[in-house]
Order: structure tokens, then C-alpha cells, then sequence
């Protein structure tokens, strides 16, 4: 059905690092010791949210610390838009791949369903506790184990940074382009 236009296939997913890199990522020459010199500090988390279209497009947002539900629906209301568009001018729907995680079952994103449906958006499930199905996990992967391998960050800016040209470099790679979403917009006061 791909082949033949009726759907555009997405896979989503979330994952994070660290300023620290897990030595499991890392390689060294057989008899060698795996070592690693670690920063001053270990640092908040970066996590990212990624949908991922191969050979076309990978869409992703960073934040420090968790994505909640309100981050995920964001998304997919600019992914349902995106749909609504596509469905009107080509009659094709959107489908998004996703795992069993708790920001994409919640009770808010239910409720959501139905809605992104009508404007041509449907999230698709995977059995319980079968991430590895989802072949976004090997962009996670290779972003891991080729782009960061072994590097350790003195800031999360640093490492936000080093995430973004590990993804452009995995693009280009793979003859994808890639786009950042801000899910958070920051909100100012005037005073």
C-alpha cells in the first residue's frame, strides 16, 4: 500500500542522553580498557521526541528533562494538521508508528484520537513491550553509537547541540531532511 501512495508511514519514538555517554555505546580496540573521563558534572537530561519517515523526513523536538502528554499531543496536532492537508490534496492518510509508552496512551491523547483521525492522523500501536519493532530505535542507535560514541559534554547546551549535528549528519547520510519543532515556546512577560 506505501508503494502505491494510499499512506504516508511514520515511526515515533523518544529517547534521551546525557553529558555523560554510556560506555556501552563506546568501542576500543580489542585488549584495551574501556575508559571514559567524566565531566565536573553529570547534567540534566536531554530527551527527544522523533518521528522519523525513511528516505523522506525525521521530525524531532528537544527539551531538558521528560516529555509529558501535553508535549506529545502538540506534536501530533501539527502532525494531524499536516494529514488534513495531505488528505485533501491527495487523498492519502498519515500513519504513525508508536510504542506502548505512557505520554502516547494517556488519557489526554485518547481523548485526541477521534479527532486526528477525522483530519486523516492514526497512531498505530505495537504490541506491549516490542520497541524493538519500531525501526526508529536503530536511529536512537546509530545517533548513540556513531554520532556521540564516547563523548563527554560540559553543558547540555553543548550536548543539545551535538544531538542536532548528529541527526543532520544521519540525514545526510541517509538522504533525508530533517526539521526541528519547538513544542515548549517559552512564555514572556511584559512588564
Amino acid at each position: 500500500m506505501r508503494q502505491q501512495g494510499r499512506f504516508d508511514l511514520l515511526y515515533g519514538d523518544e529517547s534521551g542522553s546525557c553529558l555523560w555517554s554510556a560506555a556501552s555505546y563506546s568501542y576500543y580496540f580489542r585488549g584495551e580498557q574501556k575508559r571514559q573521563e567524566q565531566t565536573r558534572k553529570r547534567g540534566k537530561r536531554l530527551s527527544i521526541i522523533g518521528l522519523w519517515q525513511p528516505l523522506v523526513t525525521f521530525i524531532y523536538s528537544l527539551v531538558l528533562g521528560s516529555f509529558k502528554s501535553d508535549d506529545f499531543i502538540a506534536l501530533m496536532n501539527q502532525q494531524a494538521q499536516s494529514a488534513a492537508d495531505i488528505l485533501s490534496k491527495t487523498g492519502r492518510i498519515r500513519v504513525i508508528v508508536l510504542d506502548n509508552g505512557s505520554i502516547h496512551t494517556s488519557k489526554l491523547v485518547q481523548a485526541q484520537i477521534a479527532t486526528w483521525q477525522a483530519q486523516g492522523l492514526y497512531l498505530f500501536f505495537l504490541p506491549p513491550y516490542c520497541s524493538e519493532m519500531n525501526p526508529i530505535e536503530l536511529e536512537w542507535q546509530h545517533l548513540k553509537r556513531d554520532e556521540l560514541v564516547g563523548q563527554m559534554f560540559e553543558s547540555e547546551k553543548e550536548l543539545a547541540c551535538e544531538v542536532i549535528f548528529g541527526l543532520d549528519a544521519r540525514a545526510q547520510q541517509n538522504a533525508h531532511s530533517t526539521e526541528y519543532v519547538n513544542l515548549r515556546q517559552p512564555q514572556y512577560s511584559v512588564t
